[in-house]
């Protein structure tokens, strides 16, 4: 009996990941939280919408290069090898239109804010297209998914503030290594097929240190946000989240010591629940603010 073939529809939406949002909300939550400080609170429904809206279809977008760049990889890799730009389910052709299109939608977002937004989403565009190729030739590849994530930090301030304060850099710096962290752990599931075929990643460079470096990432993330944020006075909810959040990185140790394929799969894919607790903290504390002026 023939398998039926899926539709176009069921093969995109595979294509962009539409059923493991993890990979979109790990840069949803820093870009939010960005644009709360950056709006000193609830920064209107408008700006929400741009942002959420934006960085789905961004990753999403994203992820329809990565799969052109990486197709002759990833067969040889066990997790991907069903993709389907890898499998010739979806063509060349069709993934980058589709990529295309969902990039022009999310630039159309970034139309309605302003001339400083605008701006620095065409870096952003380029260093995300970069990326997939950057494994062939850095040692260290996560560095560079994390400058590409972190561009929803700096375009969420200049879309409130016109410019990209000092506290800004300082949210990417910490952010960088919150990409590098939860990364590593996604490329520890994969180190023995890409040492086969001869990718690089964080995973392979950082060798028996890969686990130590993983638990410095989320040390530095935590505390470079906090010393950053300690001037808006933010309050015990932020204080309650920073810890909550590295309670969470404490787990994530428990699973990724062992170095398992399932244990760092698993710690890869609940990361955006520390990303939101961070998130929740920002948010809470506005929230609480505005309660105690009323």
């Amino acid at each position: 009996m023939s398998v039926p073939s899926r539709s176009r529809l069921s093969l995109y939406l595979d294509l962009i990941r539409w059923n493991r949002p993890a990979g979109w909300l790990v840069c949803l939550w820093p870009t939010l939280g960005a644009l709360w400080i950056a709006a000193d609170g609830f920064p209107g429904w408008h700006l929400l919408a741009v942002f959420v809206l934006g960085t789905f279809l961004m990753r999403s977008a994203g992820c329809c290069v990565n799969d052109v760049a990486d197709r002759d990889f990833d067969r040889h890799v066990k997790r991907t090898a069903a993709r389907p730009v890898t499998t010739g389910a979806v063509s060349v052709k069709e993934a980058l239109t589709l990529g295309a299109v969902l990039a022009l939608v999310s630039f159309g977002l970034v139309l309605t804010t302003n001339a400083a937004a605008i701006a620095w989403s065409v870096p952003a565009v380029l260093v995300a297209i970069a990326y997939p190729f950057s494994k062939r030739v850095i040692a260290m590849p996560q560095a560079v998914l994390g400058i590409a994530f972190n561009f929803g930090i700096v375009i969420a301030f200049a879309a409130v503030q016109g410019q990209v304060p000092a506290v800004a850099w300082w949210m990417w710096l910490g952010n960088l290594f919150w990409v590098l962290a939860y990364d590593t752990e996604y490329a520890m599931v994969d180190r023995d097929d890409d040492l086969l075929i001869g990718i690089k990643t964080s995973a392979i460079t950082l060798g028996r240190f890969d686990v130590a470096a993983i638990v410095l990432f989320y040390l530095l993330f935590l505390s470079i946000w906090a010393v950053a944020l300690a001037p808006y006075a933010l309050g015990l909810v932020y204080w309650l989240a920073t810890a909550a959040a590295l309670a969470q990185g404490v787990w994530h140790w428990t699973l990724i010591r062992n170095r398992t394929r399932e244990g760092c799969f698993t710690a890869f894919r609940v990361n955006h629940w520390l990303g939101a607790t961070v998130f929740a903290g920002i948010a809470g504390s506005y929230l609480l603010r505005a309660f105690a002026i009323n």
